[in-house]
Parts: structure tokens; C-alpha cells; sequence
């Protein structure tokens, strides 16, 4: 969704509309959906201040030259450690996951240095308290997938 917003340039409402419309995965559970949705519309609706914050820490990079992927992936990470309860450490490394997937290696290592600063600069502000993340029940896939790693 982030992507589509940043490409096409459309307001958060089209674009979510348009995603679940779309392409959004049929067997998607409403909780699931409905998470996606709040972290891809906040993320959106705060894009002033999450660059703002990225470009605290992004020496010598433009947001605009980053890598459409790249700052997306940013932009919804740091939306996470200011507005969700998720872990900043997980919030990072959900995104090198999606960096991992969708970007580069390189990639992965810039979006692991700029997050990691942001996280200090954060903790130092205003520390997180014990967040513990919410458990999420793991699906036959995700079992399937553990196991071809092994």
C-alpha cells in the first residue's frame, strides 16, 4: 500500500480501497487486515514527521533519491516505534525482513544503521516501557516455511 501511495501518488483512502480491492489476500483474517490498513493509512497520514525523523539520520541522502522500497519500509518502521506498542527492536527487524525480500543487501544494511539510530535517539527521549509483542498464532505456512529452512 505504502508503495502504491508513494508511486501513484493517491490519498490513503483510494489506496487502501484499491489494495484490498485488488490485491489484498482473500484469506486474510479481518485482524490482520485491519492492522495493515492502520499501519499503511498512520503511516501515510504522518509522512511530515516520519521524514523528518529519517532524515535526522540519513546522512548525505535525500528522501526523494532513496529507493521507493527503501523509504517505504523506513517510513512504516519508525511510524511503528512512534504510534504502535510493537518492540522497537522487532519493529527493526520486521523491516530488514521486508528489506531482505524486496530490496538489496546493501539496502538492508542502510535501513538497519538509519533505524538503529533513530531507535537510540528515541529510547533516549522517551524509552519504551516493557512492551511485550502481541503473540501471533503461527498458520500450516508459516510451520511449512520453518521447516524447509531447516
Amino acid at each position: 500500500m505504502l508503495f502504491a501511495a508513494d508511486v501513484a501518488e493517491m490519498p490513503p483512502d483510494d489506496v487502501v480501497r484499491s489494495y484490498w480491492a485488488e490485491l489484498g489476500e482473500s484469506e486474510l483474517d479481518e485482524t490482520a487486515r485491519a492492522f495493515a490498513t492502520r499501519l499503511a493509512t498512520g503511516t501515510l497520514s504522518n509522512l511530515e514527521q516520519l521524514d523528518e525523523r529519517i532524515r535526522s539520520r540519513a546522512e548525505h541522502w535525500r528522501i526523494s533519491r532513496m529507493a521507493v522500497v527503501d523509504r517505504n519500509i523506513l517510513r512504516l518502521a519508525v511510524y511503528e516505534f512512534l504510534y504502535e506498542p510493537t518492540p522497537r527492536t522487532v519493529a527493526i527487524n520486521e523491516a530488514l525482513e521486508i528489506a531482505r525480500r524486496f530490496s538489496s543487501y546493501e539496502a538492508t544494511q542502510f535501513i538497519n544503521g538509519i533505524l538503529d539510530a533513530i531507535k537510540r535517539d528515541l529510547d533516549e527521549q522517551q524509552p519504551q516501557e516493557h512492551v511485550q509483542p502481541e503473540e501471533v498464532e503461527q498458520t500450516p505456512d508459516d510451520e511449512a516455511d520453518e521447516a524447509q529452512e531447516d
